[in-house]
């Protein structure tokens, strides 16, 4: 079991290092932006559906569902990102990801305005996330696309989903 989660990491600092960024990426709305995970932490896509609410969690944590006899956290990256709340719709869907964490990979949901595409990026179609100065640290970002005029913010999901303010739902994950 450590083998495995010692190569997980190994390809986590390897998407870092920015050679292995072109690839498909799932393209999501949250207000007027468009943000970019890679296809391969997608496991599902699903309307939104009951969250059952857990007490004393961060105010981004929605909660958890059932999914197919598993419980998995939900996250409102909305609210995980400072934006403001939006009623759900009938386009905010639940995107289940894969996520690595020391414990080894662990299925969340994200919940997102609306999903719009799948996006084949090559290197040139990629570039480094800008320097936004001293204290605005981005690691959870691994670039801005350009595609047909319109910027697209890639997210490295592990990171998003790796900060010190989700460990209170490690007794949920057990």
């Amino acid at each position: 079991m450590q083998s495995t989660h010692h190569a997980i990491a190994e390809n986590s600092s390897a998407l870092v290092a920015g050679d292995s960024r072109p690839g498909k990426y799932l393209v999501f709305h949250l207000g007027q932006e468009e943000f970019g995970i890679r296809v391969l932490k997608v496991r599902e896509i699903m309307g939104i559906q009951d969250i059952t609410a857990v007490p004393q969690t961060p105010s981004f944590v929605k909660g958890v569902i059932n999914l197919r006899g598993k419980v998995i956290p939900v996250i409102d990256l909305r609210l995980k990102f400072s934006l403001p709340e939006a009623e759900y719709r009938a386009r905010t869907c639940i995107i289940v990801v894969q996520v690595a964490k020391e414990s080894g990979a662990i299925l969340m949901g994200i919940v997102v305005d609306g999903v719009a595409e799948v996006l084949n990026l090559t290197a040139g179609d990629i570039e480094n996330t800008p320097n936004f100065g001293k204290g605005a640290e981005t690691p959870y970002l691994l670039g801005m696309a350009k595609v047909k005029g319109k910027v697209k913010i890639l997210l490295d999901i592990d990171e998003v989903l790796a900060t010190q303010d989700l460990q209170g739902l490690n007794g949920i994950l057990q």
